[in-house]
């Protein structure tokens, strides 16, 4: 089934100067396109926090990302599922209160060496849904901080396998990595170009 998106892009800028506003621009993904699905842990409770993080649900990326994230999309959907955003963009002050609550690098990443990729907004955490909304079994819960979560445990059953395969070798293709420990993360390959960021949200 060929799904068409239709894409519209919206820059959204921090208070910066005009040469550092063009470098640090984040896109907010919903003006890009009606094609994701949304579940935002970080902007409500129901996360390993266990308190709201965020002032709204909001998916901020790099353009570039975003980009990179539609055609993503569009493979998906090309083969029955959409995307479905968990996080995007975070503020480095957000990665500190994470870090205080689980100070273990094999989940968290330390805000106070190279921080997440989620800082600079070339990260998303995300799984699958058909496009009737329907949930696809992955395994484990998102920030389940377990191996059951590891990409390289395969001790699953056939039909959670060919999920996991279709998730990491559609996102590979355009250009995200996974880690070994969360099979929901996906880094940008051209992270290390962007900049860490600590605006809050624009929720306004």
């Amino acid at each position: 089934m060929k799904v068409r998106l239709i894409v519209f892009f919206s820059f959204l800028t921090f208070g910066f100067s005009s040469e550092e506003s063009l470098q640090n621009s984040l896109v907010n993904l919903a003006h890009l396109s009606s094609e994701f699905s949304y579940d935002v842990r970080y902007a409500t409770a129901n996360n390993f926090i266990g308190e709201v993080l965020y002032d709204c649900s909001l998916c901020l990326l790099q353009p570039e990302v975003a980009e990179a994230l539609l055609k993503a999309n569009q493979f998906f959907c090309e083969k029955g599922y959409r995307i479905k955003l968990y996080d995007c963009y975070r503020p480095l002050d957000v990665q500190k209160k994470m870090w205080a609550k689980v100070p273990r690098p094999t989940y968290v990443a330390n805000p106070y060496g190279k921080g997440s990729i989620h800082n600079k907004g070339a990260a998303v955490d995300m799984t699958l849904e058909t496009l009737e909304g329907c949930s696809v079994d992955m395994g484990s819960d998102y920030d389940f901080f377990g191996r059951a979560a590891h990409i390289d445990n395969y001790n699953f059953s056939e039909e959670i396998l060919k999920h996991r395969k279709l998730l990491f070798e559609g996102m590979r293709r355009f250009g995200f990595q996974t880690v070994r420990t969360e099979w929901w993360h996906f880094s940008y390959r051209k992270n290390w170009s962007y900049p860490t960021l600590n605006e809050s949200l624009p929720c306004d």
